[in-house]
């Protein structure tokens, strides 16, 4: 009998999913989880950074966010090179709207806080109601990295369902 030894992704999948056993639970965090990753990046987004002039035209580009997207994706490629790549993808989706919203109502307006700001209180509710339903608490309040690591565990179930190894 072949003992393979689990990844590091999968431990993590092992003990996210501690906590998300209840259909209801899982539902709810298929919606309210790239919402709170929308919302928390378009917060981000919105936080004045300063003008850079060796940027030249690509002053606008760069900005808080590009950190934290800079980190996270860091993290996700140590873990799965595959939901690495999916992931950029998602995030680059997220930020095109992210710059459509921004071209409508102006970078760091009340009316942007405000969209993000509703957007990530309301998915947290949902994320907590999910919880209160499962009867368990979030993750995350254990340790931190799994706020990371929720999309890419909703991302792991729908590789498995294609057949993609991540």
């Amino acid at each position: 009998m072949e003992n393979t030894e689990k990844r590091p992704v999968d431990l993590l999948f092992d003990k996210y999913a501690e906590s998300h056993q209840n259909q209801t639970n899982e539902l709810i965090h298929w919606i309210c989880v790239p919402l709170i990753v929308f919302s928390l990046l378009g917060l981000v987004w919105q936080i004045p950074f300063p003008h850079l002039n060796f940027l030249g035209q690509y002053n606008g580009f760069l900005n808080w966010a590009s950190f934290l997207i800079a980190f996270a994706m860091y993290y996700y490629f140590t873990l799965s090179p595959v939901l690495f790549f999916i992931m950029i993808w998602i995030i680059g989706l997220m930020s095109y709207i992210i710059v459509k919203i921004e071209l409508m109502v102006g970078l760091g307006s009340s009316t942007a806080y405000l969209i993000y700001a509703s957007i990530f209180v309301l998915a947290w509710i949902g994320q907590f109601i999910g919880h209160k339903i499962e009867g368990k608490k979030p993750s995350f309040l254990d340790d931190v990295k799994f706020l990371l690591i929720g999309p890419i565990w909703l991302l792991h179930f729908v590789c498995k369902k294609v057949g993609l190894k991540y």
